[in-house]
């Protein structure tokens, strides 16, 4: 049971946030909360050793510090910015860089798509003025949290796929 739920868990709550921000552009506090303070249990009942476990929440810490600057620019929303962070400290080291790159590219086919239905949008509803004025004042948003859970998925090593033999 142990081993069932350590590989679930995070996968199966990067996709209620994922989800959650796609549908709502939203993700709550409770839930980055509970991503996140569900490792500490999952890492001591799992038997990860200590010095992983501090270089986890390195890694958690800089991501939020990471998420935090990018929340400053505009670049994130707070809720993305927490999440980055929460699953930072899910997927430490060994993993971070597979989890930004999957990221990055779920993120940049999402902002594409996001794009393109926000330019057919506007050129729907547009009656009387330029289009290219219109189409340069758009700025969709993007529920990035959905980016960071495809990242995520795909990017957890020992995740419930693994037996199946997805990779």
């Amino acid at each position: 049971m142990t081993g069932f739920l350590s590989v679930t868990v995070f996968p199966l709550l990067m996709i209620v946030a994922g989800a959650g921000d796609a549908l709502s552009m939203r993700i709550p506090n409770w839930l980055t909360i509970l991503i996140a303070l569900l490792f500490f249990p999952m890492a001591f009942i799992t038997g990860m050793p200590w010095d992983m476990i501090l270089l986890n929440i390195g890694v958690g810490f800089g991501m939020f510090v990471a998420g935090f600057i990018l929340f400053s620019l505009g670049l994130f929303g707070g809720g993305d910015a927490k999440l980055l962070a929460a699953a930072g400290l899910w997927l430490g080291w060994p993993d971070l860089i597979p989890f930004l790159v999957m990221t990055a590219f779920a993120g940049g086919i999402l902002a594409l798509c996001v794009g393109l239905w926000s330019a057919i949008n506007v050129a729907s509803e547009i009656k009387d003025g330029s289009i290219f004025r219109r189409l340069g004042s758009i700025k969709p948003n993007v529920p990035y949290g959905y980016a960071f859970a495809i990242g995520a998925i795909l990017a957890f090593p020992q995740s419930w796929w693994m037996p199946a033999g997805i990779v």
